[in-house]
């Protein structure tokens, strides 16, 4: 890194960065979490810190090659292969998604949230794949419906891509999916999660192809990602840390996968759009330079420009938007404040309003394992940072908080 006359980087200044390493070692150094890997980015400076372990009772040290299961934030790097989809216009914003996804065909719509899964009204409209790629196409995991028979039967049929449960290939997700009644009406409300598993599937039967195969020509191989897939082969498993799951009440660790013989150590029978990439922080340092340099990576292009404006741009109403203030709001554990951004793009939230250190314009999404991954055009600045550690206690979303912080009062400009 190169330093000028006064002792600062062209991107960063000395003292910021060493407090934000110094915020981050804290946080390991208290036990709640075991390890983690950091990078930022602005112009030509990169900044990486690998602080801890890749176990909570020692083992191996973090490295800058760690590979860890990003969770939600496997979601804006897979909605690239969409944009690609709709960049060559073999797929349209406004075509209905029958003719793909017949299971989402003749949708019947809940008359109550919370009532039997029979007590319905017809679908006003048809979906659309702009339902589906602004999260708005009528089903999701709502944190504020839990225990109403919709989000029970979600999560018992194995629909919920993240759950314990081992998900089924597309073919019958889709099958059990089509069994549902729809939550709210086509293009009605902005919910979380399932929207991104179905594009998935509509990748694959547009193209033919698997969603990763599809994704990794087209998004991850030209962007040398090579560490970013749906599982972690044997060449690479100790790589991978174990993943933790704090009881809520005690804060006491548990395991929630182990990476050799682990749900991430094969291939899935399902590959999730959702929640299913493993990922390292040079590769998602990759994807979100592209975005920044508005789908170009060196002198291949792997977006169009109006496709990353798109992806990057708030474009949900005020009324679509307010389920996501909800979740924000009504579970501050996870979100910091993290999760008060305004609004919402394709597959990443997007920053309408200043609500803390970040600018407006900042796009980007935080991972229920404890991983974060925002880009700012203000700043032509990215970073990501990646633990183990799930969100079922605060620490991990007070990690993300904090780097973001320490980032921001590190600029030197």
């Amino acid at each position: 890194m190169s330093l000028n006359p006064t002792g600062r980087h062209s991107g960063f200044s000395k003292a910021g960065l060493r407090r934000m390493r110094d915020v981050l070692a804290r946080h390991v150094e208290s036990g709640k979490i075991p390890g983690l890997v950091a990078l930022v980015s602005r112009g030509d400076e990169t900044h990486v810190e690998a602080l801890g372990t890749m176990r909570h009772d020692g083992d191996a040290p973090m490295r800058r090659d760690t590979i860890f299961r990003m969770a939600s934030t496997s979601k804006p790097v897979t909605m690239a292969a969409s944009m690609v989809l709709l960049d060559e216009c073999r797929l349209r914003l406004d075509d209905l998604v029958e003719p793909w996804l017949p299971e989402l065909a003749d949708r019947r719509v809940l008359k109550r949230i919370d009532g039997p899964l029979d007590d319905t009204v017809p679908a006003r409209r048809p979906i659309t794949v702009r339902d589906l790629l602004t999260s708005t196409f009528g089903l999701g995991v709502d944190l504020t419906s839990m225990g109403t028979p919709i989000m029970d039967a979600i999560f018992e049929r194995g629909v919920f891509s993240q759950s314990a449960q081992e998900t089924p290939g597309p073919d019958e997700w889709m099958r059990r999916l089509g069994t549902l009644p729809l939550m709210h009406q086509p293009g009605e409300r902005w919910q979380y999660q399932i929207s991104h598993d179905v594009l998935g599937v509509l990748v694959e039967r547009v193209t033919g192809r698997s969603f990763e195969a599809f994704l990794r020509e087209r998004v991850l191989d030209p962007l040398g990602m090579a560490d970013t897939g749906f599982h972690v082969p044997a060449g690479k498993i100790d790589r991978l840390p174990t993943a933790y799951v704090p009881d809520p009440r005690t804060g006491e660790f548990t395991v929630w996968d182990e990476a050799a013989g682990g749900q991430y150590s094969r291939p899935p029978a399902f590959q999730s759009g959702g929640g299913g990439l493993v990922s390292t922080v040079d590769d998602y340092h990759a994807y979100f330079r592209m975005l920044l340099n508005g789908g170009m990576h060196g002198s291949e292009r792997i977006l169009s420009r109006p496709a990353v404006e798109l992806m990057t741009t708030n474009c949900l109403t005020p009324e679509q938007n307010a389920a996501r203030s909800a979740m924000a709001r009504d579970h501050v554990h996870l979100s910091f404040g993290q999760g008060q951004h305004g609004g919402w793009g394709f597959g990443m939230a997007v920053r309408t309003y200043r609500g803390d250190y970040a600018p407006i314009g900042q796009f980007g999404w935080d991972g229920g394992t404890g991983t974060s991954a925002y880009a700012d055009p203000h700043h032509r600045l990215t970073g990501t940072l990646l633990t183990q550690v799930g969100m079922s206690t605060p620490d991990s979303a007070r990690v993300i908080h904090d780097f973001w912080t320490t980032v921001y009062q590190a600029l030197d400009d």
